[in-house]
C-alpha cells in the first residue's frame, strides 16, 4: 500500500465527501482523479445538463481568502486544459456541454460552487 502524507489524506477525505454529497444531488461519477502531465481533474462527474469538472479544495479556516479563492486564475487554466484533452480523448469533436464546479470545504462547510469558471 502506498503510504500518503497527512496533507494527501485529507484531500482524499474531502474528495470523498464531496463525490458523496454530488451523487446524493444527482450527479453521476465519470471518473477521479482523471490525470495526465498536464495535471489532474479531481472529478468528472455528469449531470442533465452534460460533463462537470470538479476542483475540490480544503482549508481549516477561511485564512488567506479560504478554499474557494486558492482556486486562482492559473489553476483553472490548467484546469481548462486538462478538461480540453479530456475531451478530445473522450469525444473528438463532438463534444458535450461542460462546465467547472468547485467544491469548497472550509473546516466541514462545504460550499458547492455551479459554474464556478
Amino acid at each position: 500500500m502506498i503510504r500518503r502524507s497527512p496533507t494527501q489524506a485529507r484531500g482524499d477525505a474531502a474528495e470523498d465527501r464531496a463525490l458523496a454529497f454530488l451523487v446524493d444531488h444527482g450527479l453521476s461519477l465519470v471518473e477521479r482523479n482523471a490525470a495526465s502531465r498536464l495535471g489532474e481533474i479531481d472529478l468528472v462527474m455528469r449531470d442533465e445538463a452534460g460533463i462537470v469538472f470538479v476542483e475540490v479544495r480544503a482549508r481549516a479556516s477561511s485564512g488567506f481568502g479560504g478554499a474557494a479563492a486558492s482556486v486562482d486564475a492559473a489553476k483553472r487554466r490548467r484546469l481548462q486544459r486538462e478538461a480540453q484533452r479530456w475531451m478530445n480523448r473522450r469525444f473528438g469533436d463532438r463534444w458535450p456541454p461542460c462546465r467547472f464546479d468547485v467544491c469548497a470545504f472550509e473546516g466541514a462547510r462545504l460550499e458547492w460552487i455551479r459554474g464556478a469558471f
